[in-house]
């Protein structure tokens, strides 16, 4: 891949990762924990806390999205983003477009889930 191909890429992951940080920077009221002392029924209380657990899940996803687009950038930086970092292949281009972050082309991760 060449470097304006990568620089497009740069672009997309550079807006991702603002729209995370945009994200992550919310108040987080989701995620604090529910009190005990609230005024809520026994079932009620178990929603609360089970949506602040799905809350805590998704945060935790976008932070970890965050650390593989800071990963990807810093691929592009050293002019090795588009290649896999297990084999050296190319990864297939509609597969950047879909998960620009990725850095596994498919054959290496059907190699990784055929393991499991």
């Amino acid at each position: 891949m060449d470097r304006d191909q990568q620089s497009r890429y740069a672009v997309m992951l550079e807006a991702a990762a603002a729209e995370l940080r945009r994200l992550l920077a919310g108040d987080g009221e989701s995620t604090r924990p529910v009190a005990p002392d609230r005024a809520i029924g026994r079932l009620t209380r178990v929603g609360a806390m089970q949506a602040q657990q799905m809350s805590l899940a998704g945060r935790l996803r976008q932070e970890q999205r965050l650390l593989r687009i800071g990963h990807a950038l810093e691929r592009v930086r050293h002019g090795t983003y588009g290649s896999c970092t297990r084999c050296g292949e190319d990864i297939e281009r509609a597969r950047l477009d879909a998960i620009p972050d990725t850095f596994l082309c498919m054959l290496c991760v059907g190699r990784l889930q055929a393991r499991r």
